[in-house]
């Protein structure tokens, strides 16, 4: 975290000083806005928190609760989203709190003695190390806290609006705020009474139900599975030795999905009900709770399970839907206007909890669609940006619905139709890369460029998250992670791996570093005049040499930029090798060095040769939406 740069700050330094329309900003919802999001669910709430960083832009939230999620139904917390929390701020103090799994323990009918349960095998989450962030599981009103937390504390302190819901929404042609939409009030003296605001762009995150789905006409495609669990979050007395272990739970009477929660004693599980009869018509879903945990103590023989608590209870049916689009956009019109109206989460993705995807995939929609909002209502890119939201989620919420059949198909299955004793947990361990969240890879885009030049840095593959890496900073020696050095702060991040040439010698850094500082063909010449030299492209170096042997002085000016009020030199963006864990060797880059781009995002939109400017000046040209010299 870096701050005092615009002066000495004697406070929190996470409350971000207020900026733009986040000076005053009013209570009462505005008759006029750019964004108005719908729902304070995760992608809503991620939205929230990354255009909070936008202060020339008005952001709104309403969500028809009169206050904030008390108990969520979400609790997985996959290794990419902990990513994602290092970038907005707060993933040390959710780690601390959380429950990690570290584990998951296979049980079985006892082949002696079939009518009851054996541990047949304990698999680790991660066996790989494909990331350094662990798996957790934490409510998921926590992890609203602390997106709101976040909010607030941006530049144009974002706050939900309470006590709203969503009625319905027109889209004109012309007007500079086409969208209208017409709330009404839940709570409060003003209940019943309804309100129109217009708004640039809405973002329907309000979950399964959508009423903004239903607004634009999007169509939920896809099946159930007609299969019913109960779930539990329970405190207990209970014999189970594995009561505190993830566990995968199958016997002659059912399966049982177990997850321990966080705090040391709450667990959930997630209780087999079997097959749900023709013409059941919902009578499924009136499972009682004493039913759910008569049927968890038949599946846990020989052991026993003493409920004392329910903390909340539900009953679900298998589905898998995912809509035919993420915009208001028909399909038949697809490239010929511009999307106004968005979906994300749950609105456009349904699919079991087994996988525990759901809050996961959806903070990534929310994310994704966020940032492209704040580069197109600042002027940094087009407005046909917007269109690859759709292109690009819609792609990965078919992969996750694919993955969750089948994962939702085993884990109901019985123990003797697996084709091997070990199936179960063998797809667990084949398959650790997609629940973690690192499956998701981008297509070549306008924002994701061609893997021509990926032999230059294959450890980031073009189109996936940038994957972090041990360096040492130049400045004070500390060792540090690369990736954990940007925040979501809406900037793109260009990573200039070095020539094995020093600090302040003639090379291909050299040449490339004072071509991104002085060329008006620089992506960085776009920074507005007045900003930080760095407000739209964070640059950094790493050095193929420790940080000892990096002359700080003789680094190309354009990695210390000057930022703040008083023109102060940033000297944290410069880095060496650390020697026990050297980064072009883990992550596969060229010892002629590299440029490797990466989106707001954290996703890998580009690796180039360091003499490859005319690329990357095509690229950004793209992106920003303006032709070359040439006229192309």
């Amino acid at each position: 975290m870096q701050f005092h740069h615009h002066g000495y700050v004697s406070g929190d330094p996470r409350l971000q000083p207020a900026a733009g329309v986040g000076l005053d900003r009013p209570d009462e919802l505005p008759d006029e806005v750019d964004v108005l999001i719908v729902g304070s669910g995760p992608a809503g709430m991620i939205a929230a928190a990354q255009l909070a960083q936008f202060p020339g832009i008005t952001t709104r939230i309403v969500e028809r609760r009169d206050g904030r999620l008390v108990i969520g139904q979400a609790d997985g917390i996959q290794a990419r989203s902990v990513e994602t929390f290092q970038a907005f701020g707060f993933a040390e103090r959710i780690v601390a709190e959380a429950y990690r799994i570290t584990e998951m323990a296979f049980w079985k009918p006892d082949p002696a003695e079939p009518a009851r349960i054996v541990r047949s095998a304990v698999a680790p989450d991660d066996a790989t190390g494909v990331s350094e962030f662990p798996h957790l599981i934490v409510n998921q009103a926590r992890v609203l806290d602390y997106f709101a937390e976040t909010a607030a504390n941006g530049p144009a302190r974002v706050r939900p609006d309470y006590g709203l819901e969503f009625v319905g929404l027109t889209v004109s042609d012309s007007d500079e705020r086409p969208v209208t939409v017409t709330l009404r009030h839940t709570a409060g003296p003003r209940e019943g009474q309804e309100r129109t605001v217009r708004a640039k762009y809405v973002l329907g995150a309000d979950g399964a139900h959508s009423r903004v789905r239903d607004a634009i006409g999007c169509t939920p495609v896809g099946d159930r599975a007609n299969h019913a669990w109960g779930v539990i979050d329970a405190l207990a007395v209970t014999d189970f030795p594995d009561i505190r272990t993830k566990c995968s739970i199958q016997s002659e009477a059912g399966n049982i999905l177990l997850i321990p929660r966080e705090g040391g004693h709450l667990f959930r599980m997630y209780v087999d009900l079997g097959e749900v009869a023709p013409g059941d018509d919902g009578a499924v879903r009136r499972t009682t709770v004493e039913r759910i945990i008569a049927r968890a103590n038949d599946i846990l023989h020989p052991y026993t399970l003493d409920v004392r608590h329910v903390a909340w209870h539900s009953v679900y049916e298998v589905g898998h839907r995912v809509t035919d689009r993420f915009d208001d956009v028909p399909l038949a019109q697809a490239g010929t206007r511009t999307p106004r109206v968005f979906i994300a989460g749950d609105a456009c993705h349904t699919h079991s909890a087994k996988a525990g995807q759901g809050m996961n995939v959806s903070m990534q929609d929310g994310w994704n669609l966020a940032w492209k909002l704040g580069h197109v209502l600042e002027g940094r890119s087009p407005e046909s940006l917007l269109a690859t939201y759709s292109a690009e989620r819609q792609v990965i919420a078919q992969d996750l619905i694919d993955f969750d059949r089948e994962w939702s198909t085993m884990m109901a299955k019985r123990p003797e139709d697996f084709d091997s004793p070990s199936a179960l947990e063998d797809f667990y361990v084949r398959t650790a890369e997609f629940p973690a969240g690192f499956m998701t890879r981008y297509a070549p885009s306008v924002l994701v460029g061609e893997t021509t030049h990926q032999a230059l840095a294959e450890g980031f593959p073009v189109g996936k998250r940038f994957r972090s890496a041990p360096v040492e900073r130049v400045s004070d020696g500390n060792p540090v992670h690369l990736g954990h050095q940007a925040a979501a702060d809406g900037r793109w991040r260009i990573y200039a791996f070095a020539d094995a040439a020093r600090a302040g010698e003639a090379s291909a850094l050299s040449h490339v570093a004072a071509w991104l500082a002085s060329s008006p063909e620089s992506p960085l010449a776009r920074t507005p005049g007045g900003a930080d030299d760095d407000a739209w492209f964070d640059v950094k170096v790493v050095y193929q040499q420790p940080h000892l042997d990096v002359d700080l002085p003789r680094v190309p000016r354009v990695f210390t930029p000057r930022v703040g009020p008083f023109g102060v030199l940033d000297l944290n963006k410069v880095y060496g090798v650390d020697p026990e864990h050297d980064i072009f060797a883990l992550r596969g880059i060229d010892r002629g060095g590299a440029l490797v781009v990466v989106r707001p995002d954290q996703y890998v939109a580009h690796v180039l040769p360091l003499s490859a400017t005319e690329e990357l000046a095509e690229f950004f040209r793209a992106v920003a939406g303006v032709r070359d010299p040439a006229g192309v």
